[in-house]
């Protein structure tokens, strides 16, 4: 089938992230004229269910009319305004304020930035400038988890535990190491609990930490629940373990909540759902629902008194954004939050959860599904070449790209990541009747690459 002229013009200007730039010239783009609600419609007129929020972001759904006012009305009363060198606006104060006032731990403060990645980058930079107003320049190290996702600027990208996104890009860069991925179903020992599985990793870790010296090692990062690794759900006990073992080196906690704030996880913090109790917490996504790019490092009380005596001996706290705490963004996302609270979403999500999980379970009784997981509204279907042995597709197969092309071909947009997992991730605003129709598509989906994976002889024997 010729590409349309649109797929056309796109392949000759745009290089598309997360995509095999090769095989993209050949199939085209999926171009998305319009969205409504929790559909999406292409360029041809076909509908489809976002089961991704777009990328795990769109929260409130698509065509949310008090989010476009809300960005109307700041853009004709102050379309932009920065933060440096003392200046600042009422939205972002105002968020700032909320922020706070709704934050799972004691913070200080907010500072604003327009991604994950740079929220996750800002964090770096903020440990080590805080350890050097500490006098403490050797307690540099930041641990991450192997299948963790953390962004994809050189700091970010480096603390994201995934071989693609090193690979080639020389990454990682220095001062960032990597321990366990929490993932009982695939690195657990025979017979070994989830307990005991989650002592382990903090033996690990605390192995790790004395390995390369307490005095180096300053801060331990992680997902409440890994996203793009796979909807790596942790073992019971898992962060209370970990918490324990950063407490007794002095090592600061970072969640990275890009994914897992307001609202996924049936909480207003991922954080909150996990017993995760952190001192850093970088957000984005969720937070303005998507409608603009907005982020944030929340910052506790004892970074910012580091910060202070540090930019006070400097001259400056040389680090921002052009667009930190642009206003119609702090707007937007104000706005989001409004919506939060006055219609009970993070209550309502927390009442739909029983049924998605219910319904993501039941596929794990398919015969191509290893491991079905998840927590909230946010699932992963792991797929394996052999369910006894839980034996993986070779990932040059691509297995779980495969299903995604025929859940797309079934009206539903899922997303494939690391180890043939197919991800889910709706937006939150997703009715019972949506949440079925969702799961029937991917079932059909699901059988279709059954079907072809027995044509192709793939399957264990």
């Amino acid at each position: 089938m010729p590409l349309s002229n649109l797929a056309v013009r796109d392949i000759e200007t745009v290089v598309h992230p997360y995509t095999n730039l090769a095989g993209l010239r050949d199939s085209g783009p999926l171009v998305i004229e319009h969205a409504k609600g929790v559909f999406i419609h292409d360029s041809e007129g076909k509908a489809y269910i976002d089961g991704m929020a777009g990328l795990w972001c769109v929260s409130l759904g698509y065509g949310n009319e008090e989010l476009v006012e809300a960005a109307a009305t700041q853009m004709r009363k102050l379309p932009f305004g920065h933060l440096f060198s003392g200046k600042s606006h009422d939205p972002a104060i105002e968020l700032a304020e909320k922020l706070k006032e709704i934050a799972p731990v004691p913070i200080s403060k907010v500072f604003f930035c327009s991604s994950g990645s740079e929220a996750n980058d800002t964090q770096v930079k903020l440990v080590w400038y805080m350890n050097n107003a500490l006098e403490r320049p050797n307690k540099k190290k930041i641990i991450s988890r192997l299948r963790g996702y953390h962004g994809v600027t050189v700091a970010a990208a480096s603390l994201t535990g995934l071989p693609n996104n090193h690979i080639d890009f020389d990454l990682p860069i220095a001062n960032i190491l990597h321990t366990s991925c929490p993932h009982h179903y695939r690195f657990a020992q025979d017979g070994e609990s989830e307990e005991e599985f989650a002592t382990r990793l903090a033996s690990e870790l605390e192995e790790m930490i004395l390995r390369e010296g307490p005095d180096t090692v300053a801060a331990f990062i992680a997902e409440p629940v890994m996203g793009a690794g796979g909807v790596v759900v942790p073992p019971r006990g898992y962060f209370p373990k970990i918490m324990a073992v950063c407490a007794k080196y002095d090592i600061y906690m970072i969640a990275d909540e890009v994914i897992c704030a307001f609202g996924r996880l049936g909480t207003m913090f991922g954080s909150q759902a996990l017993d995760f109790t952190p001192d850093g917490i970088s957000i984005a996504k969720a937070v303005s629902s998507a409608y603009v790019p907005i982020a944030g490092v929340m910052v506790p009380e004892s970074m910012y008194q580091a910060l202070l005596a540090e930019s006070s001996k400097v001259g400056t706290f040389a680090h921002g954004f052009t667009y930190s705490g642009h206003p119609v963004a702090a707007a937007v996302a104000l706005k989001t939050l409004e919506i939060y609270k006055r219609d009970r979403i993070i209550e309502a999500v927390a009442a739909k959860t029983p049924q998605f999980q219910a319904r993501l379970r039941a596929l794990g009784d398919h015969p191509l599904v290893g491991n079905a997981r998840g927590l909230g509204l946010v699932g992963g279907l792991e797929l394996v070449a052999d369910k006894r042995s839980k034996q993986s597709f070779d990932p040059a197969l691509g297995v779980a790209a495969r299903c995604a092309r025929f859940a797309e071909e079934e009206g539903l947009i899922a997303r494939f990541v690391i180890n043939d997992t197919v991800t889910l991730s709706p937006p939150l605003v997703i009715t019972p009747q949506e949440i079925d129709e969702l799961f029937d598509r991917l079932g059909r989906a699901l059988d279709r690459t059954l079907d072809w994976a027995k044509r192709e002889q793939l399957l264990a024997a």
